[in-house]
């Protein structure tokens, strides 16, 4: 059990560490530190109004100094002054329809696909109504092509400006400015969900500390990064010692007594806190509503890759899948040549990996080590740098001079093509483990078997094997229990900076 002085002497080392990393503080998350976080909904709206009014300038400048697609009549060309009381107007319109569109406030976690769109819509509804007012009351005097350019250039200028905060929010949350602090009471099915959904999402700004249970086996176990901190007795203590801002509480409904005092507790300490019903541990992707007569009825959803989506899926990956491998080719060729010149030895390495709902298949890979590195493997076993059943050495002796360059920028992964292709993989999804490392799954774990594994997945541009197995297996997780082909998209377009930074690559 965490002891007060236990959490105490914690967070004095995490305090001496965020010192200690002050001085490599950048420009900007020194400057975020002085503006309290009350302020940046009205600074992100005073910039928002700054933008408007540079498009709509943008915008005058293209109709009537470009004259773009159509030209102006000189008697028709009014001065950028006569239009001040439309631009105030517009600024004033579309900060309103900001606000009811649910721009205002920032959302931390939604997409900017998202973000953008309910700019360009809310400004398209702004400029409309800005120019029924001057169809109603000034016919025919300003030009509406003005007000036209000005929505479109609005929504480019806001989408650019959604686009730099959110990665100065992230390039923030390393300092962590920003950042909630969370505590996680309750580590079953419901509150390991919380957890895969607070590790795959880090753009909420919540950073889960660790968690509590009253299980002992739970409570001494670290998942992942995420720490155990003892018993549910310890909560006032942890709130505390750690500086927790928010505390999510993922108890069964037959607790609702202890969830009672500790819903007290946080109200004393001015923690926020929020319950997760549990409601047979389902994520609103697994959960199907319906109603009966104004009763709601709720009910189990398959597993969203399956039917149409997986047909859906399947085709993505044939017709991504074999455009990747054309336009590689000579990349290919070249990597084959290189390692039959580097070392003896074949050029694919084929190895037996479990795929879909446990079923074993051939995998394969350039080769990377020395022939003969399965024999060797012994010899290297205390140099194992990962957790769980991985196993994983950063600067692996085995390793040859080739295949040191592809591992570390995943190029050795490249024959994977040909298992999506045949259909034992998919672009997208788990990496297929080894059989014996599948062996020693615990039973939560077994879930990232039901769906195809990825030739790159959610945790491979969330770190790779910088992350822990747990952490590896809560992403995957995540993605089965939330896959759409948007986020498919999003892994696929992440994986490129992913690779070329080689984090977390060996």
């Amino acid at each position: 059990m965490a002891t007060v002085d236990n959490l105490n002497l914690a967070e004095s080392a995490s305090q001496e560490s965020r010192t200690t990393g002050g001085s490599r503080e950048s420009w900007l998350a020194s400057l975020a530190r002085r503006v309290p976080e009350r302020l940046w909904t009205p600074l992100l709206v005073g910039s928002d109004a700054l933008l408007i009014l540079a498009a709509f300038v943008t915008a005058y400048g293209l109709r009537y100094q470009l004259q773009l697609f159509i030209a102006v009549d000189p008697a028709f060309q009014l001065p950028l002054t006569s239009y001040l009381p439309q631009v105030l107007l517009l600024v004033v319109f579309l900060l309103i329809a900001f606000r009811f569109s649910q721009v205002y406030p920032y959302q931390p976690g939604r997409s900017w696909v998202e973000e953008t769109w309910r700019i360009a819509t809310a400004a398209t509804a702004g400029v409309i109504i800005l120019i029924a007012v001057n169809l109603l009351f000034r016919p025919m005097l300003y030009s509406r092509l003005v007000f036209l350019y000005t929505a479109i250039l609005v929504t480019l200028y806001l989408g650019v400006s959604r686009l730099l905060i959110m990665m100065a929010r992230s390039h923030l949350r390393d300092y962590d400015i920003g950042v909630r602090r969370v505590l996680l009471i309750g580590a079953g099915d419901v509150g390991r969900m919380v957890m895969r959904t607070l590790a795959a999402r880090p753009d909420y700004g919540w950073k889960l500390v660790g968690f509590l249970d009253d299980n002992p086996a739970k409570s001494s176990t670290d998942v992942g990064r995420f720490k155990a901190l003892g018993p549910i007795e310890n909560a006032s203590e942890v709130m505390a010692a750690y500086d927790i801002q928010r505390v999510i509480i993922c108890l069964p409904w037959q607790t609702h007594r202890t969830i009672q005092r500790l819903l007290r507790e946080c109200e004393q300490m001015q923690v926020d806190a929020y319950v997760v019903p549990d409601l047979f541990q389902l994520t609103k992707n697994q959960m199907k509503v319906q109603e009966l007569n104004g009763i709601p009825l709720i009910s189990t959803r398959d597993i969203s890759i399956q039917g149409w989506n997986l047909v859906l899926k399947r085709a993505f990956d044939l017709v991504v899948g074999a455009s990747m491998a054309v336009v590689s080719l000579p990349l290919l060729l070249v990597i084959a040549a290189a390692i039959r010149l580097d070392t003896p030895g074949p050029i694919i390495f084929k190895q037996t990996r479990v795929g879909k709902n446990g079923k074993e298949f051939s995998c394969f890979k350039f080769r990377s080590m020395v022939h003969n590195a399965d024999d060797l493997r012994s010899q290297v076993a205390e140099l194992n740098e990962s957790t769980g059943p991985l196993f994983k050495i950063r600067n692996d002796p085995r390793l040859t001079r080739v295949g040191r360059f592809i591992r570390r920028y995943s190029l050795d992964e490249l024959p994977q093509l040909l298992n999506v292709l045949r259909g034992e993989m998919s672009l997208i999804g788990p990496r297929p483990n080894l059989p014996e490392e599948v062996a020693q799954y615990q039973e939560w774990m077994k879930k990232r078997l039901s769906v195809s594994p990825g030739l790159t997945g959610l945790w491979q541009v969330s770190g790779r094997s910088n992350l822990t197995f747990d952490e590896m297996v809560l992403l995957d997780i995540y993605y089965v229990e939330n896959w759409s082909m948007g986020l498919d998209a999003s892994i696929l377009l992440r994986s490129v900076p992913a690779v070329l930074r080689a984090t977390g690559a060996y």
